[in-house]
């Protein structure tokens, strides 16, 4: 069901008229990216943080809609999220770590290899409530020069890693093609998991994995496999957020799509270029920023995220 007045909001549902207004617009915030990623909202400072990948840049757009330049040589980063103390975690390609911005300004060096190996490039990153990071690890940082550098692997593989409270690094996931986005459900039983290993420049290469895996977080932060999610189409998910009743906003060739905690597709937010990734921002967190190939859009919604 598309809405005659704002044909970018499609309903497969009614669910998804309980989630955003008929009538919320859809305002580009700036435009100029190469290929705008992992934004990420800091509550403290009242702004959004994302990155320019193939710009090598980051950006922040101020409460007041002023965007300015968050730094100028970013070494490649990618993803990005704010911790439950206000720091912000980053994944670099060029340096093929994980970072950590302290308050005092300093830098700490979450990872940067498992057992002596050299990560691929991290890609995304979340940050559980008891301090543990969490981060996928596909190649994309070291198949080119346009997101990096041009590298072989010297993991041999594409691993999903947590990192404890003691720096200690771990695989908990060895059998995706190419991990990419990750988050946590609201009450952090679940994570979820994207595979865009189908995903080949412009092209699809259709039996290859394009979805959402989901696992289950056992009490000692293993995981449980338990499937195949969603399946995204067009393209692959590469980024995604989750609203607090549990709701998944994935990124897709063609829009933001809303997947219920059932794996039922309620609507989709059509966005007119290639969608890279989503966060949820504002002082009352329902404003959902997001990432795509030149732009940065938003939209108001009914819901907050978490």
């Amino acid at each position: 069901m598309k809405n005659v007045n704002h044909p970018y909001l499609i309903a497969n549902s009614e669910k998804f008229w309980n989630l955003i207004e008929h009538d919320s617009s859809l305002e580009i915030k700036y435009k100029g990216t190469t290929w705008a990623e992992g934004p990420a909202w800091n509550f403290e400072k009242d702004q959004l943080i994302w990155s320019d990948v193939p710009q090598n840049k980051m950006y922040c757009l101020n409460s007041d809609s002023s965007v300015i330049i968050f730094k100028e040589k970013s070494d490649y980063n990618n993803g990005n999220f704010i911790d439950q103390e206000g720091r912000l975690v980053s994944c670099q390609h060029g340096k093929r770590r994980v970072i950590r911005k302290e308050k005092s300004g300093k830098t700490t060096i979450i990872a940067d290899n498992y057992q002596g190996k050299k990560l691929n490039s991290p890609n995304d990153v979340v940050v559980k409530s008891d301090g543990t990071i969490w981060f996928t690890d596909p190649p994309y940082g070291i198949m080119t020069n346009e997101e990096g550098f041009k590298s072989k692997s010297e993991l041999g593989g594409n691993y999903v890693f947590r990192v404890n409270t003691k720096n200690q690094v771990e695989i908990v996931c060895n059998d995706f093609d190419k991990p990419n986005g990750l988050a946590f459900s609201p009450d952090e039983n679940f994570l979820y998991i994207a595979d865009s290993g189908a995903s080949f420049g412009e092209k699809i290469h259709p039996e290859r994995p394009h979805h959402i895996r989901k696992f289950k977080v056992t009490r000692n932060n293993y995981l449980e496999d338990l499937g195949v999610f969603t399946v995204i189409n067009p393209g692959v998910p590469d980024g995604f957020s989750v609203d607090s009743i549990g709701n998944i906003y994935t990124s897709s060739w063609d829009s933001i799509q809303i997947i219920s905690p059932l794996g039922e597709n309620i609507g989709k937010i059509e966005i007119p270029e290639k969608v890279s990734n989503c966060c949820f921002g504002g002082s009352d967190k329902k404003t959902l920023y997001i990432t795509a190939s030149s732009r940065l859009y938003s939209i108001r919604l009914k819901i907050n995220g978490i």
